[in-house]
């Protein structure tokens, strides 16, 4: 079914995050989509809040069923006053007060062929094979695209059925290559040389061309193939009969749309098609499920909490099971792993958070790309285990009476780890650091498992930040209502409304150096773990210092886009975390100012340009909004005309340095001078931008009438050296600081001048605007590919692009990673670090690297990062020159090493 077009406008500022991520046309047909949700346990649950957030159309929940007691433990739209209602009627306000935009319905009766023909995506979780197969028939032959997503204690399962004809617009998150054009020759094939080397563009890729003066023939034409030579170079195709270049110009990758086929689920349930490198794995899974649901036929149940009769019966029923075919339809001989369905079957009958966090984030992605064609969707089946998460020996496993229900709220997770395992998470005292997306989406998952929920254990939330309204479609503890309050203390209300048990205390101090005499011994003697949800590595590195001084085992994930990290550092078996060197350089990195004003090459370069510290000798305040158009205007033609020909002067486009090279080469690109021209877009919101902000700080009106001012502009003449009242000065000098204070004295009757503090979330107060009509004249001065204003506002603003999928997939995989925390010592091969890609279907798992082990040669033990040296009392301060030769001289043994962090 085709995807109807929506006349809504986008809440740009609501969803800026998440349209850096998916686009704008991709935004237009979400908000135009309506799917329906069939299954609200916790599973369900996560795909809706996922799906509200980020502004689809219209969703209608569909789960007659009554709430029972395991379904709280992972449904957060669900309480105690539940009990025996409706799940979806239950949960209905909750979800649609994530996003009043979003129509939240309800469907009480059966799926019917007539109920599906007003979907454009249908959703199942936790639903019966027949009702599976019944509806996953229906959807394949009226062109509905069907998913299936299914969680069964620490298993996942994932189907997807977008048809045999599914186009994909657009398969990855890169953006387009874009390049600069040095010249481009006449012939067949036509050769183009780039100004920059180091491009990544690939034979057949396609390209398009813009701004080329005198081979016009290019410009705006259909897409066209490229070959990559040796040298750099890109053969074209033929130009032999097109005009001679010129100069200037860009090559813009055009991405290519992919077509995929799936099968309906009635023939992929025997040819399921997995990850080659765990196929046999996912395939013993897959037969796992089959198994259970078979079970479940057979008995009206799932099996009983660790009941090895249970289990038997269904490893025998896997057993019996038709054998899969391979792709050919061959039937696939291979053994079953028995005991890993044993293992699925003894821990199926459990609900968990983080499980359902995770598969209801792949969903939710999945059905987006449903919707929009955005990112190549799963080749239709997809299994997820944790089993790591339980004891890698058999000895230590739940016993059958330590699962039984307890008809309380954790009863689906005891299911799976047992009573007593809950009693330890309820004693854990946590700390939260972050209170953001993933700060969000962790503390409701500890308030769901009960970390810290009882009278001895708590978690406390640190955050210094408020919450803006860009924060709402992905940080859903957060409303409208609380806008501008701190985060930390709307996050604990939150999840105390999540789960009145839990203890929980928002600080609103940030941690760093600063307010170590808030988080110091004290404070992390009562803390059992930390977990970290920051937006900088700076900030990760210090807190992951703080664990390890503290010998605190440390939570850390991350995010960009559908990209997305998980990581657990344990003392004394994990490596301790360490922020990659190239990301602390660039969170510092300064651009050098001659490179800033007169070479950029990137378009980094023409916005960050905006960004330097200027100073500036007004000699003149301005009076009225024509004052400050002229000011903006000669702002304008010094910027973007008179400084270019000034360094033109200096260095001529033909100056050849010593070494006999033209000094205008490489990165550095010759620029051009503009005209200004009214009648050009860029030019005018330049000067619209440069007036208002003018007008701002002198506390004048401004305005926002483009015709009025393009008639304005008209009547005014451009200064030949620039505006009157302005002159650029150097930072820092004697006689600049003199003039500035000459201008101060002359004004210290008049009204102060009004500071204008940058804020990139406010699209009406033109500085997004100035920023971005600035940084695209700076490219066009330098021929570099100009940014439009969404990529401005991201460099200037130095904004994460974000979605609630990926956020909520990170959480999850903590929370799995909490269980062996706090479950108690374990090996370092049951920990996993966690790498996702949704847009692109890569999940990576892996074993952390052990702490490496130091030794001196001249002593006789060793330590690790993890351990310290403490100074026995009343011994004096040492350097570490004067320590080792004490070291050296003294026959102690060697004690578990304390050492300062500056010896670590």
């Amino acid at each position: 079914m085709t995807v109807p077009e929506t006349s809504k406008l986008v809440d740009e500022e609501l969803y800026s995050r998440q349209l850096y991520v998916l686009d704008l046309p991709a935004m237009q047909k979400i908000q135009g989509a309506k799917v329906l949700l069939s299954g609200l346990q916790g599973l369900g649950a996560e795909v809706a809040k996922n799906l509200v957030l980020m502004g689809v159309g219209s969703l209608t929940l569909h789960d007659p069923h009554p709430t029972c007691w395991s379904d709280l433990a992972a449904q957060f739209f669900l309480s105690e006053q539940d009990l025996e209602r409706s799940r979806a009627e239950a949960s209905q306000e909750l979800v649609a007060k994530l996003n009043r935009a979003v129509q939240v319905c309800i469907h009480t009766g059966d799926i019917t062929k007539e109920l599906l023909l007003d979907f454009q995506v249908v959703v199942l979780t936790t639903s019966k094979l027949e009702e599976q197969l019944k509806v996953g028939t229906l959807c394949h032959k009226l062109g509905v695209c069907f998913l299936v997503a299914d969680t069964r204690g620490l298993v996942g399962q994932l189907f997807c059925d977008f048809g045999e004809d599914f186009t994909v617009q657009d398969p990855t998150e890169a953006e387009p290559l874009t390049a600069a054009i040095q010249h481009i020759s006449q012939g067949s094939p036509g050769i183009l040389t780039l100004k920059t080397e180091a491009q990544n563009f690939c034979d057949v890729d396609l390209v398009t061309f813009s701004g080329i003066e005198g081979m016009v023939e290019l410009n705006g034409c259909d897409p066209r193939p490229i070959h990559v030579r040796e040298d750099g170079t890109l053969e074209i195709g033929d130009t032999a009969n097109f005009s001679c270049y010129l100069s200037g110009g860009i090559v813009t990758e055009v991405k290519r749309p992919k077509t995929v086929s799936h099968k309906p689920l009635d023939v992929a349930l025997l040819q399921p098609h997995v990850v080659a490198g765990e196929a046999y794995h996912a395939r013993c899974l897959h037969q796992a499920f089959r198994a259970l649901h078979q079970f479940q036929h057979l008995h009206g149940r799932l099996p009983q909490p660790w009941d090895p009769v249970d289990a038997a019966m269904v490893v025998g029923l896997a057993r019996s099971l038709e054998p899969l075919k391979g792709t050919g339809g061959e039937p696939l001989e291979e053994p079953l792993d028995e005991a890993l369905v044993q293992t699925v079957a003894l821990s199926s009958a459990g609900s968990l958070s983080p499980m359902a966090a995770i598969m209801g984030a792949v969903a939710a992605q999945e059905v987006l790309k449903a919707i929009s064609g955005k990112f190549m969707p799963l080749d239709q089946w997809l299994y997820f285990d944790a089993l790591d998460c339980l004891p890698e020996d058999g000895e230590h496993l739940p016993k059958p009476e330590d699962c039984a229900p307890r008809h309380c709220r954790y009863d689906g997770q005891i299911a799976v780890f047992g009573a007593g395992f809950q009693e330890k998470l309820s004693r854990q005292h946590y700390l939260l650091v972050g209170a953001g997306a993933i700060g969000c989406e962790l503390l409701k998952g500890f308030a769901l498992v009960g970390l810290g929920a009882g009278t001895s254990g708590g978690v406390t939330v640190a955050d210094m930040d408020h919450i803006e309204r860009s924060n709402l479609s992905r940080q859903f503890l957060f409303s409208t209502v609380d806008i501008g309050r701190p985060k930390a203390e709307v996050a604990a209300e939150a999840a105390r409304r999540l789960n009145s048990d839990l203890q929980v205390t928002a600080l609103t101090y940030p941690l760093d150096p600063t307010t170590e005499h808030i988080y110091g011994n004290n404070f992390f003697s009562r803390v059992d773990g930390v977990a970290a949800a920051l937006d900088s590595f700076q900030a990760r590195h210090y807190v992951a210092a703080r664990c390890t001084h503290y010998l605190k085992p440390l939570l850390e994930a991350g995010t960009q886009g559908t990209s997305g990290d998980a990581s657990v550092f344990v003392p004394w078996v994990t490596e301790t975390y360490r922020a990659p060197a190239s990301a602390l350089a660039s969170e510092n990195a300064t651009y050098p100012v001659c490179t800033l004003r007169h070479f950029p090459s990137t378009v980094e370069h023409t916005v960050l340009t905006l960004l330097q510290e200027a100073l500036g000798v007004l000699r003149e305040r301005p009076q009225t909004w024509q004052d400050c158009v002229v000011w903006a205007l000669g702002h304008w033609q010094l910027c973007f005309h008179n400084s270019i020909i000034q360094l033109l002067n200096r260095f001529p486009p033909d100056k050849v340095l010593e070494d006999g090279t033209l000094f205008w080469s490489g990165s550095k690109q010759c620029p051009k001078p503009l005209e200004f021209d009214a009648s050009q877009d860029t030019h005018l919101l330049y000067v619209l931008a440069a007036a208002n902000l003018y007008a701002q700080m002198h506390g004048l009106p401004g305005s926002r009438d483009q015709t009025a001012l393009r008639e304005l502009l008209k009547s005014l003449l451009l200064p030949k050296v620039g505006p009157k009242n302005f002159h650029p000065l150097p930072l820092t000098g004697p006689e600049q600081l003199k003039k500035l204070h000459k201008v101060l004295e002359v004004w210290s009757g008049s009204p102060p001048l009004k500071p204008l503090k940058f804020e990139k979330d406010n699209d009406s107060n033109f500085h997004v605007d100035f920023v971005a009509a600035a940084a695209s004249l700076r490219a066009q001065n330098y021929g570099i590919p100009p940014a439009n204003r969404a990529q401005s506002k991201r460099i200037v603003g130095q904004i994460i692009p974000a979605i609630a999928t990926t956020t909520a997939a990170v959480a999850g995989l903590l929370g799995l990673e909490l269980y062996k925390v706090v479950g108690g010592p374990r090996p370092l091969s049951a920990f996993r670090h966690s790498r996702l890609h949704l847009a692109e279907n890569r999940f990576n798992r892996w074993v952390p690297c052990a702490p490496a082990i130091q030794k001196c040669h001249h002593l006789t033990w060793t330590w690790t990062c993890w351990d310290c040296l403490k100074v026995p009392a009343g011994q004096p301060e040492r350097t570490l020159k004067s320590l080792l030769a004490h070291l050296q001289v003294s026959p102690i043994p060697p004690p578990r090493l304390q050492v300062w962090p500056s010896l670590a």
